[in-house]
């Protein structure tokens, strides 16, 4: 499977059939796919009026392992190598680079913004490990101090708000995308891990009691955390439903 990830929507009779249209266009089974129910259908009134179901796929990549080569030490396979070296450390290093200056900029956008609402936080820069699929690392601005719960809110909707305002902010600034993290007392990893439980604990359920199980609406990236976590049990599948902030992951079992 390729690294990327790949959109495609798709239309059936009804959402299984729909979903088994779109999984025969791909060439994927059921687990390396994310489904998104975008529309149930309708059989309509005595036949009329109908409409049919929409599903949307989004393909999860997989990391790629090769065996490594034996090949005999040569004075051209060493250049060769060495030259395959410079080529790539320039993109590395601009990586790197762009990641340090937005970095850099995110930290005095927190400070102030902190400041503003008249919060008292020791601020520090760290860097997540590189993504299970993308590879990509991103900065994490984490704030500590006392009474830190106003920062993070019910949910981590406040938290959440503030992540949004300082990566505009910076984007502006920067006249670039920025994928930053801002983090409260490890919130978000705390967060994470609950989740993670939670999606376990509710497949458990889904498989004793043969019926699908209905969590509660979630943002994207905390849907994407079941998704993933369940992505391994062949037991059940999952799939996104609803729109908006009322969207919510359904667990399945096969």
């Amino acid at each position: 499977m390729a690294a990327d990830e790949r959109d495609l929507e798709v239309q059936g009779v009804t959402v299984d059939e729909a979903i088994n249209n779109g999984l025969a266009q791909l060439g994927v089974g059921r687990s390396d796919v994310i489904v998104e129910v975008v529309d149930e259908g309708s059989s309509g009134f005595l036949g009329l009026g109908g409409r049919e179901a929409v599903v949307r796929l989004k393909v999860l990549g997989q990391p790629k392992f090769e065996e490594p080569v034996a090949e005999p030490v040569t004075e051209q396979s060493v250049s060769e190598s060495e030259l395959a070296e410079d080529v790539g450390r320039p993109t590395v290093e601009r990586e790197e680079g762009k990641r340090a200056a937005e970095a850099d900029y995110a930290l005095g956008v927190v400070t102030t913004l902190l400041d503003k609402m008249g919060v008292e936080a020791s601020i520090a820069v760290s860097e997540t490990e590189p993504d299970d699929l993308t590879g990509e690392i991103r900065s994490v601005i984490d704030v500590r101090g006392q009474d830190m719960g106003v920062l993070i809110g019910p949910r981590g909707e406040t938290l959440n708000a503030l992540q949004y305002v300082a990566r505009l902010m910076t984007g502006h600034k920067l006249h670039q995308r920025t994928t930053f993290i801002v983090d409260v007392e490890g919130y978000r990893e705390r967060r994470e891990q609950s989740l993670a439980s939670l999606a376990k604990r509710m497949a458990d359920k889904a498989v004793r009691g043969g019926r699908p199980m209905t969590l509660e609406p979630m943002p994207p990236n905390e849907r994407r955390i079941i998704h993933l976590t369940l992505r391994p049990d062949d037991r059940v599948y999952t799939e996104s439903t609803g729109e908006g902030r009322r969207r919510k992951v359904r667990i399945f079992p096969n």
